[in-house]
């Protein structure tokens, strides 16, 4: 039961963040402060949905961008930066989850890529065995699904630009 307790704390401490006002860090009020993508450039945001109820399936991802840092998307934030049309790729991991998550894509110049984070069924199995089993639990999920066709922590989907905005307008930027 403690085990269980402490499990549920250190959730609670790496979901939560610091309190501020937030003011104009919504996706309309920063995307109209910066503009549409400059020539020759495409803008990729990768935004993570509010929780939905009770659901514990979320992921505190760190994400980069072509090996960069993008930042730490977490539930009701995103993240975005604009970079010359081309191929890219999108790796999220997380903090002692073994494996990371990657998606490849081409842009074109001035273009929008959106893209949401959803837990990935390893990341529940894996998080689930941790809060039922313990330090114990974790190994053996990991080891169970260390096969598993995505190993990391997230799966990425591209979104269109009205669902996009329409979910965008809740959300926060990451920090």
């Amino acid at each position: 039961m403690f085990r269980r307790g402490v499990v549920l704390f250190a959730a609670a401490m790496l979901l939560s963040s610091c309190v501020s006002d937030q003011a104009g860090t919504d996706y309309a009020s920063v995307a109209q402060k910066v503009g549409p993508p400059k020539a020759g450039q495409s803008r990729i945001v990768v935004l993570q949905e509010k929780r939905n109820g009770l659901s514990m399936a979320l992921c505190a991802c760190d994400m980069k961008l072509d090996g960069e840092a993008l930042g730490k998307v977490i539930v009701g934030t995103y993240a975005y930066a604009d970079r010359p049309a081309g191929k890219h790729q999108l790796v999220a991991t997380e903090l002692l989850f073994p494996g990371e998550s990657r998606h490849d894509f081409v842009t074109a110049p001035g273009r929008t890529y959106y893209f949401v984070i959803r837990s990935s069924e390893r990341h529940d199995a894996v998080s689930g065995g941790a809060l039922m089993g313990g330090l114990v639990g974790l190994a053996a999920a990991s080891v169970i699904t260390a096969g598993s066709q995505n190993t990391g922590p997230a799966e990425l989907y591209g979104l269109d630009e009205p669902t996009a905005r329409t979910t965008l307008a809740g959300l926060q930027l990451a920090q």
